[in-house]
């Protein structure tokens, strides 16, 4: 028999190699870049859960409100004002992680609020805990795991200069004449022939938000450089990315609050989760070039990391609304003397609500 040759360690430090050895997952490159990346996945999902918080510290301040004999405005309640400084933070640390990871993973990651509301609201709004918000919350983590790491590792110094070239390379040029057309057409259909569809509305919101992040990601990105002594504030870029992030806002905040306004909470949570989000990555292709060098494998981990996202999101929200309906009309049970119990108000989806029906004309009429 011949002898066994002797075991060498170092071919293990290919892959299995401690930080600052070998070219591994842990070699010393990638620690150093993955270390960047992971400050910002901790900072979006620590940002999202802060949202998550304040929005449900929001809800009580309401609720404790509207059980008091004499309710006052709720910008007078402190709970209200903790939930609105909760909610700052929150987006500063969103706003921050785009300094530190890429753009296609942070997006993704406000499906943390998502799952952080849902089960706040069954510890301190006492709501209940169903079996959808385990399952989409499981389905959730589950892919936030395969979107953490599966999600390439880019530089993320982000340079006036750098963000000058993207500015004008050609495939932005070309999605951002793309763009501008389907939001053109989408407007027209929404401002002249008034259709204010839940799509339409959603759609306008998520070619806004592609823009926004990829405001939002220059203008962290040359901060954070800033402050680490590679001075970019004083390039025109950083003013006009500033410029755009700011109008983009305020358009996003728009036709969201009219979608909100015409449309079940429930149905426009999940839509415009996917299609924000969605935007959000093709803007992170697209402008930062973020997936140029990836692996085959990696884009399609990402994109199943994204998709469970996606059905944990619309599982958590699904059906919610009917837990939470309030009985439009008064309960002649709950009046005294009466010993009926009914709608004494008339429906207000029936045709002839506001008038008295035909039979209550001829009982009047023979009256």
């Amino acid at each position: 028999m011949g002898t066994l040759p002797a075991w060498d360690p170092a071919p293990w430090n290919v892959t299995f190699g401690g930080p600052g050895s070998g070219s591994g997952p842990l070699s010393g490159p990638w620690y150093r870049a993955g270390k960047t990346q992971l400050l910002g996945v901790l900072l979006a999902a620590a940002g999202n859960f802060l949202i998550s918080v304040s929005l449900s510290i929001q809800k009580c301040a309401h609720l404790r409100l509207a059980c008091q004999a004499d309710p006052k405005p709720y910008y007078t309640s402190k709970l209200w004002w903790c939930g609105i400084i909760l909610l700052a933070l929150g987006e500063m640390g969103n706003f921050t992680a785009y300094g530190f990871a890429p753009a296609a993973l942070v997006a993704p990651l406000g499906c943390v609020s998502v799952i952080g509301s849902a089960f706040i609201s069954v510890l301190f709004l006492k709501e209940t805990m169903r079996a959808a918000d385990i399952l989409g919350g499981t389905l959730a983590v589950a892919g936030t795991y395969f979107l953490v790491t599966f999600t390439p590792n880019v530089p993320q110094e982000l340079t006036a200069k750098k963000v000058q070239n993207y500015l004008v390379s050609w495939p932005f040029v070309i999605y951002a004449i793309l763009e501008i057309i389907a939001f053109s057409i989408l407007l027209y259909f929404y401002k002249r022939k008034a259709v204010k569809h839940i799509v339409v509305l959603l759609m306008m919101v998520a070619l806004l938000a592609s823009l926004t992040v990829i405001a939002v990601k220059a203008v962290a990105g040359m901060i954070t450089l800033s402050v680490k002594g590679k001075m970019q504030l004083t390039y025109p870029v950083f003013y006009i990315m500033c410029i755009l992030m700011a109008a983009s806002c305020a358009f996003q905040v728009k036709f969201l609050n009219q979608a909100m306004e015409l449309y079940e909470v429930t149905a426009v949570v999940p839509v415009n989760f996917v299609f924000s989000t969605t935007s959000a990555i093709l803007s992170g292709v697209i402008f930062y070039q973020e997936f140029q060098s990836a692996a085959l494998l990696s884009v399609f981990m990402f994109l199943f990391g994204c998709l469970l996202s996606f059905l944990g999101v619309f599982v958590i929200t699904r059906n919610r609304k009917e837990e939470h309906l309030q009985i439009p009309y008064i309960d002649c049970g709950h009046i005294p003397g009466q010993k009926m119990t009914g709608k004494i108000q008339p429906d207000s989806h029936w045709a002839c609500y506001g008038t008295l029906n035909n039979e209550d004309d001829l009982g009047k009429t023979q009256s």
